[in-house]
């Protein structure tokens, strides 16, 4: 990979960690009043990256000639099939039980949010699981 792309990863990263913490996504009893119809503060986090998801693979493409950094755009592909909804639905509890996902756990922990250590932990240990499970590729082969 070249620098140029790493520095871009470094900086989008840096950047996505910066706006959990700032929309305080890496509080887990935030997360969870919202998911509880409590507090409808992240409706806008989700509404925003829904507006820069869709800007970045739908628009993008289309006005611009090439990637900035790559030559050429690639295509993402995803399978709906039953590993795929297994897999949300499992997600989707585990968040909906402690408030996090993995993204906001490792934005905690660079703002010193310590017990979102133990939440990680069970997340890498679930993703060792699910890759043994599944013959190491996780793509249901």
């Amino acid at each position: 990979m070249k620098t140029s792309s790493l520095a871009s990863v470094l900086f989008a990263g840096a950047l996505f960690g910066f706006g959990l913490s700032y929309s305080s996504m890496i509080k887990p009893e935030v997360v969870l009043s919202f998911l509880r119809f409590e507090d409808f503060g992240l409706l806008w986090v989700l509404g925003a990256a829904s507006f820069v998801t869709f800007l970045t693979y739908q628009l993008i493409p289309r006005v611009m000639g090439r990637p900035l950094l790559e030559s050429v755009f690639s295509e993402h592909t995803s399978k709906m099939n039953r590993e795929t909804l297994g897999g949300a639905a499992i997600f989707g509890i585990g968040w909906g039980i402690c408030g996090v996902c993995p993204g906001p756990a490792i934005a905690g922990l660079g703002a010193a949010n310590w017990p979102l250590a133990m939440t990680l932990a069970a997340i890498f240990a679930g993703a060792y699981v699910q890759g043994r499970v599944m013959g190491g590729s996780g793509e249901g082969q």
